[in-house]
């Protein structure tokens, strides 16, 4: 081309809608925005020179900075490298692996039978996998093989994608039901019952629902699973290392015990650092194994993280790990009893995941802001996360917080709420 001339550019189509659609979410004020930490994961990070104080982070025992995790990180890699090389099931499963999958079973014995785990790379896989796994089972039955899978409408995107994939890898038909009345549900199952007596019942839900910091009623759960002749898949995402006495979760909490259960269990919130593990009867864990799609194309998780959780998870069980839940419960205590708010809406959760609703995505937005201003780190988080017009300030506490960090937010939320503006 002559150095002179001008070149002409026309955007593809795909381009110029991607550039169209990004243009709509900046009106409807539902673009997202990466803000890049400079610091290690703690409560106090560093983000462009400055220090906040953040109650956004998912770190509810405050052990992704520990330095006996960190030294097992060190170690794990010297001993056995960076990478596992391949999957599990050519040349990626190490010793290490193997030992950890033993452990994490080991935390659910009491609540499932025969329990065995799979340790995953992430939470997104694990869900992935069990749910189109354990569906893929229906298609063996004699008699219509008709599948149905049973989802909380509030169930975590994980969990959506999916049952819509084992809905289109097996035909499985979908019910939605509302988790904090499970009259719906029961009448679908009973209903369903009757249609097809035969049917491979699968219901899914979220032990802890991460946009609002409730938990799923497991009792009643477990006692329509026996009823209908169904399994039950708990995401215990931010349920794991939080609940129970010896941070086992949900199952452990509810003193529940089942052989219907698929437990998840992750391992990037509490834990500290990243996968996540499926576990649930030795059966049903091996027939992940053959015919879990995920499990099986994925490559190995690096066998120096498996070291690392071994140690987060025997902190998790021992007395260090009950000592940091103590004091994460009173600084949820002392956050319900000094909370006051005249048009916010605090949601109704027991755990570290503390909601307000301000509706609006604008209000959000300029209460997020505002708390930036005042040295807090917390998004604003707004549709498809949340329903429409439920727009939210999700507020998380970590042990490594302490009660003068939370005494300092509650003085801040009343202050902007009230519209006073803070310097």
């Amino acid at each position: 081309m002559p150095k002179n001339s001008t070149q002409i550019v026309h955007s593809f189509s795909a381009l110029s809608e991607a550039k169209n659609q990004l243009d709509l979410l900046e009106l409807q004020l539902l673009k997202r925005r990466l803000k890049t930490t400079e610091s290690a994961s703690k409560v106090r990070p560093v983000i462009q020179g400055r220090e906040l104080k953040a109650f956004c982070s998912n770190d509810y025992l405050g052990l992704a900075n520990h330095p006996l995790i960190i030294d097992a990180l060190i170690r794990g890699a010297q001993q056995y490298g960076a990478g596992s090389g391949a999957s599990h099931l050519i040349s990626g499963h190490s010793e290490i692996h193997a030992a950890l999958e033993q452990f994490l079973a080991h935390t659910q014995k009491l609540s499932i039978p025969n329990a065995r785990a799979l340790f995953f790379s992430t939470g997104y896989l694990a869900n992935l996998c069990a749910i189109t796994g354990f569906a893929r089972l229906g298609k063996l039955k004699e008699g219509s093989g008709r599948i149905n899978i049973y989802s909380a409408k509030l169930n975590h995107a994980s969990l959506i994608d999916g049952v819509k994939l084992a809905a289109a890898q097996t035909g499985a038909q979908i019910f939605l039901f509302d988790h904090r009345n499970l009259n719906e549900l029961e009448s679908q199952l009973n209903q369903e019952k009757k249609r097809f007596s035969d049917a491979h019942q699968l219901i899914v839900i979220d032990g802890v629902f991460s946009m609002d910091g409730d938990i799923a009623p497991i009792t009643k759960l477990v006692e329509l699973a026996n009823q209908f002749d169904a399994l039950l898949m708990v995401d215990d995402a931010h349920g794991f290392g939080v609940l129970g006495k010896h941070g086992s979760g949900l199952l452990e909490l509810e003193k529940i015990q089942s052989e219907r259960i698929v437990y998840i269990g992750t391992l990037s919130k509490a834990a500290g650092i990243s996968g996540a593990f499926v576990c649930a009867d030795a059966h049903l864990i091996e027939w992940l194994v053959q015919k879990g799609r995920p499990y099986i194309y994925s490559t190995a998780t690096p066998p120096a993280i498996a070291n690392a959780l071994m140690q987060s998870v025997e902190i998790i069980q021992g007395k260090e790990g009950q000592a940091r839940r103590a004091h994460l419960g009173e600084l949820i205590h002392l956050w319900k009893s000094e909370v006051r708010f005249k048009k916010w809406q605090l949601s109704e959760s027991n755990t570290p995941i503390q909601v307000l609703i301000l509706g609006s995505n604008e209000d959000a937005l300029e209460a997020s802001r505002r708390l930036d201003q005042a040295g807090f780190w917390i998004p604003a988080i707004r549709p498809p996360t949340v329903p429409k017009d439920s727009a939210r300030l999700r507020i998380t506490f970590s042990a490594e917080h302490s009660k003068e960090d939370v005494l300092e937010l509650v003085k801040a939320l009343h202050l902007i709420e009230e519209g006073i503006i803070l310097k």
